[in-house]
């Protein structure tokens, strides 16, 4: 396999080596929409951290492209599993953003009921399973799904995402070899952004590349330049169309980086070169496809300026009313524990009942995130 780092937008915006993929107008503006929204989403959910607002995020800053240009490439019935540095996916696939702050503040109306930790969102309707702390551990589970729909001979695609450092862990093994074996339709998209946490690239592999890695699981790898929303959606799509002809699993390698800190509680000041964030800076991927879309004609000065505002105050607006909703009941506890309740359960319900009557507890609960 060749190193080669596939390529359709240049650092300038330029057409590169390979054809671009026939999207229309109306496609490649939702796609840069989301990347915006996705970085604005960023900025202002590390303001309301570090404001003390909420307790916990995980930026994407510099990765915006790897991650929305990849899940482009799938169908509404298609299943994702993604890592804790995805939000663009949710976005993508029509999660309102309002949803995601509901869920970095825990309140009444997150749908995890605030028992995930912020940033691990979970949406059934979009097909988008629970975000996970232990790294790798949704590269086998789609896996699973994907085979379960092969069993099943359903035509879709489970599509999983994880970072460098995941390549590490056993379950980067099990996942790939069982894919390989029994050729599920599944897509593994590795964000290698060079860190784990403070752990660079070397640290991980003496391999030549990550996406090398699939010869050894029986599938085909493929490296591409993962600031290039175009190449990543170009990779996916053909990845994603070989997976649903029964033809099995691809492994794409997107080279990009986390331009950020690991999360709001790393500082990666203390582990890496500024220099290299001031160069990777360079070729950011929103400003790389906002060059290439001003070059087609497509993005206007203007047009550019009303979207970004919309981003801003779509924002707003979601925090705004994640702040106005309360906590969570804390009878809610015994809710989506079980599918029906449990004697012990229901008698812990009715001993809460009678305390919260008596004032013994109150419905709603103080403190922050612990992080």
């Amino acid at each position: 396999m060749s190193p080669e780092l596939l390529q359709v937008i240049g650092e300038n915006g330029a057409p590169s080596t390979h054809k671009a993929p026939a999207l229309r107008e109306k496609e490649l503006l939702e796609l840069y929409r989301v990347m915006v929204l996705t970085r604005t989403l960023d900025e202002r959910a590390i303001q309301l951290q570090r404001q003390g607002r909420i307790g916990f995020y995980v930026p994407s800053t510099g990765q915006e492209g790897s991650h929305v240009g990849a899940a482009f490439a799938l169908g509404k019935d298609d299943w994702v599993y993604p890592s804790y540095r995805d939000p663009g996916i949710a976005l993508q696939r029509g999660i309102p953003v309002v949803e995601l702050m509901h869920q970095c503040y825990g309140n009444a109306q997150d749908n995890t009921r605030g028992r995930q930790m912020p940033v691990h969102y979970s949406f059934k309707k979009a097909n988008f399973v629970s975000i996970s702390s232990p790294i790798a551990t949704q590269i086998v589970q789609a896996a699973g799904t994907a085979m379960a729909m092969k069993i099943r001979k359903q035509p879709h695609v489970a599509m999983t995402f994880f970072g460098d450092g995941a390549t590490s862990a056993n379950d980067f093994h099990t996942g790939l070899n069982f894919a390989g074996v029994f050729a599920a339709p599944c897509v593994f998209v590795c964000e290698n952004n060079g860190w784990a946490i403070s752990v660079p690239l070397e640290g991980q592999t003496a391999s030549a590349t990550l996406a090398v890695k699939a010869e050894a699981y029986g599938m085909p790898g493929v490296r591409v330049d993962g600031n290039d929303v175009l190449a990543v959606y170009s990779a996916a799509r053909q990845a994603v169309e070989r997976a649903r002809e029964g033809k099995g699993p691809t492994l794409i390698e997107a080279v990009t980086f986390r331009m950020g800190p690991h999360s709001s509680s790393d500082d990666p000041k203390r582990y890496r070169d500024q220099g290299l964030c001031d160069s990777w800076k360079t070729k950011d991927p929103i400003e790389r496809f906002r060059c290439h879309l001003d070059r087609q004609g497509i993005l206007t000065a203007v047009r550019d300026k009303e979207i970004r505002e919309a981003c801003v105050a779509e924002l707003e607006r979601a925090v705004q009313e994640a702040e106005r909703v309360g906590p969570p009941a804390v009878s809610t506890m015994f809710e989506d524990v079980f599918a029906e309740r449990t004697p012990q359960l229901a008698s812990q319900s009715e001993e809460l009942r009678d305390a919260l009557q008596r004032g013994v507890v109150s419905q709603g609960h103080q403190g922050a995130f612990p992080l």
